[in-house]
């Protein structure tokens, strides 16, 4: 069977076999309802009870803190509309280069009469100070600015951002999918600082799609986007995805055990990755500013990006020309063009998101390969020219 390497780790990861161990009861013989009186249903409370206090052990927060979604797209929606609900009306604002599940929630509202204002960001996609302090000044009633992005692994000083935004009185939310397992998250901390609301998500973890979290300052009223039995503290009505959640709480205690080693040896073969892409005359964005250890986004002057990752995946590479959730939008980078950068050079990005089982190897056989598929691009675009 061919068996590409894995290099994008931003989009998912692979469920891990201990995970998959941890779940593999709750698909088969202990099959209850968690809402049932019986023995059946009490083990699956008792499991979701468990993963739980696994997930806000990961990120420093009370188990009744924790809000289970079915992802982390719906976890934000919750936030955005579910507080809006809860609101008269107003503003909001929200980072330039925020997932489309943020600002797609975000756009929604502008149509219902709220007021939208854009966060901008700098070259290096840190957003911009003056452009916060504006949007602050219109008094926005929520503000959401992502920990880490996805496509450049950019990351916020969230604490001062929330400080911010709770002298101005707004509610404030963080997407930190990209960043759980990658780097420490303490929401005790966030929360200190005037984060309400973050959100998480166990696919990026080595857990199962289908599981994610809305972690919830218990002080902040949501209006729930699905009623119905009154689960989640009847935020989230609906039958628990149960082996979901487990494999969830499974995902988070593997990956917080594992933080330090991992993040070290993915900073040290994104290193290797970047001297080789220097070599080949590449531009590696946002390399000036902190990013995850783990991700590489960066272009080849002249090269398109989507045309690159089909080449690369015939030899045997899986990459991305950026996010996941937009790759069936042939425009440039939402991100990158929020950074200033031309769209030309923006429909060259290809984001390479290191994973737990790559090796130096896989980081050298890439660049090779990348450095003759480029060769062979510029030499079809020269004969057809």
């Amino acid at each position: 069977m061919f068996a590409p390497a894995y290099l994008d780790h931003n989009a998912t990861t692979p469920l891990d076999p201990g995970v998959l161990g941890a779940m593999l009861p709750y698909l088969r013989e202990r099959y209850g309802n968690p809402s049932s009186r019986h023995e059946y249903g009490r083990a699956a409370r008792a499991a979701i009870d468990t993963a739980r206090s696994q997930v806000a052990a990961a990120v420093g927060a009370h188990p009744s803190e924790v809000v289970f979604t079915s992802g982390g797209s719906e976890a934000n929606n919750l936030f955005i509309k579910g507080a809006a609900a809860c609101l008269k009306p107003g503003s909001l604002a929200v980072s330039a280069i925020e997932h489309p599940c943020v600002r797609e929630p975000a756009q929604d509202l502008k149509r219902l009469g709220w007021s939208l204002y854009e966060i901008g960001v700098d070259e290096e996609g840190r957003v911009r100070q003056t452009d916060f302090s504006a949007a602050l000044a219109k008094k926005p009633s929520i503000v959401s600015v992502m920990l880490a992005n996805n496509e450049t692994g950019v990351l916020q000083d969230i604490p001062a951002l929330a400080a911010q935004a709770r002298a101005a009185k707004a509610w404030f939310h963080t997407d930190a999918v990209q960043a759980l397992g990658k780097l420490a998250i303490d929401f005790r901390a966030l929360n200190a600082a005037g984060v309400n609301a973050l959100t998480l998500s166990a696919h990026k973890i080595h857990g199962p799609k289908g599981a994610a979290a809305l972690v919830l300052d218990k002080r902040i009223e949501l209006k729930p986007l699905i009623s119905g039995g009154g689960q989640e503290r009847n935020l989230r009505s609906g039958t628990e995805n149960v082996a979901a959640i487990v494999g969830f709480g499974a995902a988070c205690e593997l990956a917080a055990a594992r933080l330090a080693a991992d993040a070290a040896r993915l900073a040290e073969l994104r290193a290797r990755l970047e001297e080789g892409l220097a070599g080949l005359g590449a531009r590696v964005f946002s390399r000036n500013a902190p990013r995850l250890p783990n991700t590489t986004f960066f272009a080849l002057g002249g090269i398109d990006g989507e045309t690159l990752v089909a080449q690369l995946d015939r030899a045997g590479f899986a990459c991305a020309s950026g996010s996941a959730c937009s790759s069936v939008s042939p425009e440039p980078s939402h991100t990158l063009l929020a950074m200033g950068v031309e769209a030309a050079m923006a429909k060259g990005a290809l984001r390479v998101s290191l994973g737990r089982a790559n090796t130096e190897e896989d980081v050298a056989r890439f660049l090779r390969t990348l450095d003759e598929t480029v060769r062979k691009l510029k030499g079809l675009a020269a004969v057809a020219a």
